[in-house]
């Protein structure tokens, strides 16, 4: 039985968040997680129509209505009311009623608005479908980092400043020399039972890693938002995104994280924050793609599509270990901006000084679960993972593997720190103090060409990257 990434990550997200039912949707094809029993509405006038809206529909069963409420003021901190239409216990993992009953109660007066009124309240993940592309793999420890670390001096002001949105710092990740300039929240858990390294832990380390090594001069800050197996709901990353920029907005925020959301243009939970965003003329958002091998828009790296957003955003996919071509699970489409290098990419991921032991939660595939003919992560190297094999009679033995330091690992998470490196890095050697200046010139100028799904597409390789041929398979 091939293994089932959806749904192991759904159970590993849901273990996280035991007190918050999590449906899958849409109803018919699965592949987003939403809170069950609950939808979301601009503060105001909006959330007021959607309380009015949703009541009057479910008065036409006597009772149901008694459950719609606003959950918490009237004005909140992400400028996104949270609204209560049903029992989040109700119903099973794999369709929430109440949810889409309410979505239909505003169809009307969307209609009549122009504009959506509503939304499920996504989960926004490193995680599903296993975001990144695989599990991190050890590296002998003569093997370099990848790319290579540039050589480099934090200027004493004027630095560019980089604000990672992801899993926080590995508490001893100044053990390598090129993160000591970075700052921010350490990993309050870093292990489990038997001091197994849980899932993500390294992946806000393994990212400031990468900007760290391509862009030496810049000012790294790595906040732990997403601490639950990577995850968290849309309308909590819309209030820790104002949060994190209270103090004043970065040059550049780097997002390895997101979600589809089915026919949405949009995520309810991020709309205030993206408004503000494209308000501050000096911060530009690089967010990554995602790893389903889709051309489904993926918020919030779309963005970089909307129109007002074209030079506030800029989405990242992943070319392979090559660069030459796509990546076989990175997301593709118009609304992808620029692909970069994100297939065994080696870099930072835990400290030095004692080996710390990691429990593979995925089995590999026994082909590519995209199609494609290359040595790809779905097939190699070759582990057996829990979540994979509790679901089978007669389970495998599961894999654990040791990292003192180093790890590789794939996935748009990791292309999009390189992208952040390659314009903080252009910033500092052409003076420019616009980070979306900075980004419109490097592309214009320095973008080089891949293919990707039959299309060729602008792409960035950093100096110091070093591609690795691909192996070719027979097809069977």
């Amino acid at each position: 039985m091939a293994p089932d990434r959806f749904r192991e990550q759904f159970d590993q997200i849901q273990q996280a968040m035991p007190d918050i039912p999590l449906a899958a949707g849409p109803d018919d094809a699965p592949d987003f997680l939403y809170e069950k029993g609950h939808v979301l509405a601009l503060d105001g006038q909006d959330a007021r129509l959607v309380v009015d809206a949703v009541t009057d529909r479910f008065r036409e069963t006597p009772g149901r209505e008694e459950a719609v409420r606003r959950v918490g003021p009237e004005d909140n901190p992400g400028g996104v009311s949270r609204i209560q239409v049903g029992d989040p216990s109700a119903g099973d993992r794999w369709s929430d009623r109440n949810v889409s009953d309410a979505l239909r109660a505003l169809r009307r007066l969307e209609d009549r608005a122009g504009r959506r009124l509503v939304s499920r309240n996504h989960v926004v993940s490193i995680a599903v479908n296993c975001c990144p592309g695989d599990e991190p793999v050890p590296v002998p420890p003569a093997l370099p980092p990848n790319p290579a670390v540039a050589r480099g001096a934090l200027p004493a002001d004027g630095a560019v400043s980089v604000l990672v949105v992801d899993t926080g710092l590995v508490h001893d990740y100044r053990a390598h020399w090129w993160e000591e300039h970075a700052t921010g929240d350490l990993r309050q858990a870093e292990t489990g039972p038997g001091g197994v390294l849980k899932q993500y832990v390294g992946h806000g380390t393994f990212i400031a890693g990468l900007v760290a090594a391509v862009a030496p001069s810049a000012r790294i800050t790595v906040r732990n938002t997403l601490h639950d197996a990577g995850a968290i709901r849309e309308h909590e990353l819309g209030e820790k995104l104002f949060e994190a920029v209270e103090q004043g907005w970065p040059d550049i925020i780097s997002l390895s994280a997101g979600t589809p959301n089915g026919c949405h243009r949009t995520l309810k939970g991020l709309e205030p924050f993206m408004e503000a965003l494209r308000a501050q003329p000096r911060t530009l958002l690089v967010a990554a793609a995602g790893n389903n091998a889709s051309a489904s828009p993926f918020w919030p790296a779309a963005y970089a599509a909307l129109p007002g957003y074209e030079d506030a955003v800029v989405s990242v996919g992943a070319l392979r270990s090559d660069g030459e071509a796509g990546a076989c699970f990175s997301n593709h489409g118009p609304w992808v901006t620029v692909y970069a290098p994100g297939e065994r990419l080696t870099g930072s991921f835990t400290g030095t000084r004692d080996p710390v032991p990691y429990t593979y939660q995925h089995s590999t595939f026994d082909r590519c679960r995209y199609g494609f003919s290359y040595a790809c992560t779905c097939r190699y190297p070759e582990h057996v993972g829990e979540l994979s094999e509790e679901r089978l009679p007669t389970p495998a033995r599961v894999e654990t593997a040791l990292f003192d330091g180093l790890a590789q690992w794939s996935g748009t998470s990791f292309a999009t720190p390189l992208v952040v490196a390659m314009i903080a890095d252009y910033m500092t050697a052409n003076k420019e103090t616009g980070p979306r200046a900075a980004a419109r010139e490097l592309l214009a100028a320095d973008t080089g060409r891949a293919e990707v799904r039959g299309a060729c597409v602008p792409a960035l390789r950093p100096p110091t990257w070093h591609p690795t041929p691909v192996v070719r398979l027979p097809r069977s």
